[in-house]
């Protein structure tokens, strides 16, 4: 997120791509420490987990929070390559990437107690003025 956040505020636009709908999967890294452990205490050898709070939370919600804390318009962005956004970010965000964690709850018996990705963002403390030297 605060790539994202970075990238809105030197660019002055928060955007997403083509409508917004592609997803990005989400854990707080709290709730995430906590499968790590459980997985190694609980669940079978060569399981295979996913550590995700959120299967998939829409990229236009993102980008209005960002948006709106930072004041700034959202805007959508075509789906090709576009120089003025930072290439890494373009790359993710044309994927949609939904992930189950329906395994994850149910071998190691973890449930996310943190809030979602987008209350987290709402909440503010993302968006503090970044520090200069």
């Amino acid at each position: 997120m605060a790539g994202l956040i970075a990238t809105a505020r030197a660019k002055g636009v928060s955007s997403y791509v083509g409508d917004g709908a592609r997803h990005w999967p989400a854990v707080r890294r709290l709730d995430l420490a906590r499968v790590f452990r459980l997985a190694v205490e609980k669940a079978p050898a060569g399981s295979v987990l996913h550590g995700i709070a959120e299967e998939g939370v829409a990229m236009r919600g993102i980008a209005e929070v960002i948006g709106r804390h930072l004041d700034v318009p959202v805007t959508s962005v075509p789906p090709e390559p576009q120089p003025e956004h930072p290439t890494w970010q373009a790359a993710y965000a044309t994927f949609d990437m939904v992930v189950s964690s329906a395994l994850t709850r149910e071998l190691p018996g973890w449930q996310p107690i943190h809030p979602g990705l987008l209350e987290d963002l709402g909440q503010g403390h993302y968006f503090a003025a970044p520090v200069t030297a």
